[in-house]
């Protein structure tokens, strides 16, 4: 279960109010929904709701900085590679997956 950045449900006191409005299908598929989670359906909705704004706010590909900040990135990426020994010891263990 992914750690979400937000508060979880009834972690902090909540004084936001949304309002939304569903077609009486898409209230019905919520409710069935909440209901095998467990959940109420404000839970259900704010969480599946969350989850879904923290992957899009992940996915961005477009990453807006200042001219210093890209200059900085650039010379970064330009170092010569360095010697990384955990990495190379990482990368020579088998997967878990693998077959021993």
């Amino acid at each position: 279960m992914p750690t979400h950045a937000l508060s979880s449900p009834g972690s902090a006191l909540k004084s936001s109010r949304l309002g939304l409005r569903t077609t009486p299908e898409q209230e019905a598929v919520l409710r069935r929904a909440a209901d095998v989670a467990h959940k109420s359906l404000t839970e259900f909705i704010l969480d599946a709701a969350t989850r879904a704004a923290e992957q899009t706010l992940l996915d961005q590909r477009l990453f807006m900085v200042s001219g210093a900040e890209y200059q900085a990135l650039l010379e970064l990426l330009d170092r010569p590679e360095r010697p990384n020994p955990g990495l190379a010891e990482l990368f020579a263990r088998k997967a878990p997956w693998e077959a021993r």
